[in-house]
């Protein structure tokens, strides 16, 4: 909203944000006392094709990319959704949980409905509530007191032009203030061409927007300037500065993404890190008792990685949970328990209601994320910022290696403040963290043989993927990477269990990818290997440098430098992410915009 026409920042910032994945898209606009609604299933390209007209000088507008969750991609399910009279139009993030009741009593006033759609009941109960003589502002308030769920919304009337209402809670939502004019917004990537200042909106907030500035309902009278933040990031972030795909722009940036992740935190003398968003002492780190750790998706298995880590370098029992299935629980959480919430986006809603368990029952909680302001970030009582940059590929690469570092970090300052890790072996994990980001880099830099290799797994329909200890996590990694963008069935499964049950598939048309770096679990890893060639499996190694054993068992063998134990992850993993993406596109996948998957996932 402001001094130029609003379509085409809205579609450059629907474009930002295709990586998050969506099914159909629209837009509508406030022109000449009217809305002007256009929308379509497909892409943002089809959408810009749709004739607009003299709106097109509009400066009011809202536009959305959907993701199905109620109802199928179709051009009546698309957002924006309006009122019977098409004077109110609303764009969603979330899920209406009441929406059949809502629905079937606003169809008993003689209402209509023409999608399948949860967020159609939205534009019709905000309708109802301005036909009593309420401002758009008021109507909205009104209207969410009826719904349960979650939402991100934007809401425009063609009744008061120059006006934009949005409300927030349990969807993320943020507000930019440009050179005279606003802008309100899901996610930073689609403004920060336009501003960098922004705020972000806190939970069951709800503002209105025109052109005086913006108001709130929060209990301030506006959006005052001690809740403005910077974004610290540009837009060549969120390009791809010459790589085919974001995927493998984020792979490759992983050596700088990781020196982030450490960078000013570690502490040379003591052979420690000092961690100022723990917010802890040295008593308090004594005082645990117990760690849970709980995640969804890639960020659970940094989370196993975690419980490696803090159990060797701590000493402190630690369990990690799907928190999706850890809100369903009557979890028994201790006065010294510490919870450990993991999300790249700091927004993913499985997440964020194991966090408020948790917070309900007075645990201790601590974030570990990427998004600067998010849900979490605000509502833990304590964190870590990954400071990896923006992601964009769907499938997480460089959040990943940065979620382990932060874990490697916190159990390192728990480990020295416990004093179960003394100096001497402080100083030598503190001295091998530094060296990683060379490392991985040397690993990108010997890559090339790895997109030949992918060539001989474009026919396979499933892989197995075996690790030990530490880098058992790193095997469930790699399978679920192969799974999102390739479309293969692949599994993790640590070692040792293969011979319990999946040794039964193995035959020369299943491919088995064993991380087999030295190590404790070395030789073990080896027999495991005989294993599957003894019944002709066709084995990929991921091994350590100078490893000459190696080759007489497998068929390809790609190497990572040597490390400590508890760091081999953050180098193992690099392989098993470039498999995945050359697999992906020799078989001609969208590596970027994987079907049916999303990017920030803020709905159950």
């Amino acid at each position: 909203m402001g001094r130029r026409p609003a379509r085409e920042i809205l579609l450059a910032g629907l474009r930002r944000l295709e990586y998050r994945g969506y099914d159909s898209a629209g837009y509508a606009l406030q022109y000449g006392g009217n809305l002007l609604i256009r929308k379509c299933a497909g892409r943002v390209s089809d959408l810009e094709k749709l004739d607009e007209g003299e709106a097109a000088l509009s400066s009011v507008g809202i536009a959305h990319t959907r993701w199905a969750t109620h109802g199928e991609p179709s051009y009546v399910n698309a957002h924006p959704h309006y009122d019977s009279g098409m004077r109110i139009a609303v764009v969603h993030n979330g899920i209406i949980e009441n929406f059949k009741v809502l629905r079937q009593e606003l169809t008993e006033q003689g209402m209509e409905f023409e999608s399948q759609t949860d967020s159609e009941v939205l534009p019709k109960l905000i309708s109802l509530e301005a036909s009593r003589g309420k401002r758009l502002f008021q109507a909205v308030k009104d209207a969410l007191r009826r719904v349960h769920g979650a939402y991100g919304i934007a809401v425009i009337s063609a009744d008061e032009p120059g006006t934009l209402v949005a409300a927030r809670y349990g969807s993320p939502l943020v507000a930019g203030i440009g050179e005279e004019e606003y802008f309100v917004a899901s996610d930073v990537a689609a403004i920060v061409s336009h501003t960098r200042d922004v705020i972000y909106l806190e939970e069951g907030e709800v503002i209105e927007v025109n052109l005086k500035g913006i108001l709130s309902d929060n209990g301030h009278p506006s959006l005052i300037r001690e809740r403005m933040e910077y974004v610290d990031w540009d837009i060549t972030d969120i390009e791809k500065d010459g790589y085919p795909h974001f995927m493998l722009k984020e792979i490759y940036s992983q050596p700088e993404s990781l020196r982030n992740a450490f960078r000013g935190r570690l502490d040379l003398e003591q052979g420690t890190a000092h961690l100022g968003g723990l917010q802890m002492t040295d008593d308090d780190m004594r005082s645990i008792g117990r760690i849970l750790i709980t995640a969804c998706g890639t960020s659970w298995h940094a989370g196993l990685i975690g419980k490696y880590l803090l159990e060797s370098l701590a000493r402190i029992p630690v369990e990690v949970e799907y928190a999706s299935e850890f809100r369903y629980r009557d979890p028994v959480l201790t006065p010294d328990t510490v919870m450990i919430v993991i999300s790249q986006s700091g927004e993913t809603a499985d997440t964020l209601a194991a966090l408020r368990l948790a917070r309900k029952r007075n645990c201790r909680t601590l974030g570990i994320v990427n998004v600067v302001g998010s849900t979490i970030a605000r509502e833990t009582d304590a964190g870590v910022y990954i400071h990896a940059g923006p992601e964009i590929g769907v499938a997480s690469t460089k959040s990943f290696t940065s979620q382990v570092m932060a874990l490697v970090l916190i159990s390192l300052a728990l480990g020295r403040a416990r004093m179960v890790l003394d100096r001497e072996k402080g100083l030598e994990l503190t001295s091998e963290i530094i060296s990683i980001p060379g490392k991985v880099k040397r690993i990108l830099e010997n890559s090339g043989g790895i997109a030949e290799i992918a060539k001989e797994f474009t026919y396979a329909r499933n892989f197995l993927y075996l690790g030990r200890g530490v880098n058992y996590p790193v095997a469930l990694e790699g399978a679920l990477k192969l799974k999102e963008i390739s479309y293969i069935h692949a599994e993790g499964y640590p070692a040792a269990e293969m011979k319990h049950g999946p040794i039964a598939l193995i035959d020369e048309m299943m491919p088995i990818a064993a991380i087999a770096v030295k190590g404790a679990a070395y030789d073990k890893v080896l027999s495991n290997i005989e294993e599957v060639r003894a019944r002709q499996g066709r084995v990929l190694a991921i091994a350590t440098e100078g490893d000459d054993d190696i080759e007489s068992l497998s068929d390809w063998v790609i190497r990572v430098p040597e490390t400590a134990d508890m760091l081999v992850p953050l180098l193992s993993v690099i392989p098993l992410q470039l498999l995945a993406y050359h697999i992906a596109v020799a078989r001609g996948c969208d590596v970027d915009k994987p079907r049916n998957l999303a990017k920030s996932v803020t709905v159950e």
